[in-house]
């Protein structure tokens, strides 16, 4: 079965929706980091849900409104999340400098990828995962619960839970114990 589905980035409701979030993130992002009240109307505003989070600047998205953050959400600086499809993330979930999540890819065939048609599939971390600095995140994966991504890797499987995993393309490691560093 392919997750993936066909969109049009071009549908007046779909650009309408991309422009009103990238005015929220430009209003988030232009917040001193003393202004930690003024982020959570923004967030209820941006996101699909949101209780107990803080981003650091700056963060970019699509939508906003197909992202749905557990509670106790960190995000480091430069976090895109490009939610054409929903990218769900759960509670106590961190994230490294520069981590980007694309839930959307775009045709190989150069004839059919010049027509701007877009593919999306969601994106699913679960609850306790900490995500190393620069990973990249593609569409249609899922992170089980309790896994730790290595910085600097490019996620394009899924990844089961309590795993420590890395590289390019990521790899399972070894299995999450208790005290390790």
């Amino acid at each position: 079965m392919n997750p993936f589905v066909e969109v049009n980035p071009f549908a007046p409701e779909l650009v309408a929706a991309r422009k009103r979030a990238k005015q929220l993130c430009q209003q988030l992002n232009a917040l001193r980091a003393d202004q930690t009240k003024a982020r959570k109307p923004l967030y209820q505003e941006l996101f699909g849900q949101v209780s107990r989070a803080y981003i650091e600047p700056s963060f970019f998205c699509d939508y906003g409104s197909n992202i749905f953050l557990g509670d106790g959400f960190y995000a480091n600086h430069n976090c895109v999340i490009l939610d054409v499809a929903e990218v769900r993330i759960g509670n106590n979930v961190m994230f490294g400098p520069n981590v980007q999540i694309y839930a959307t890819t775009h045709p190989l065939d150069p004839q059919e990828r010049a027509t701007g048609k877009e593919f999306c599939a969601s994106v699913t971390i679960g609850d306790d995962c900490w995500i190393g600095g620069g990973a990249i995140i593609l569409a249609g994966v899922t992170i089980g619960k309790g896994s730790v991504i290595g910085a600097g890797s490019l996620v394009n499987k899924d990844i089961p839970e309590g795993v420590v995993a890395a590289g390019n393309p990521c790899k399972v490691i070894k299995t999450v114990t208790a005290n390790q560093p």
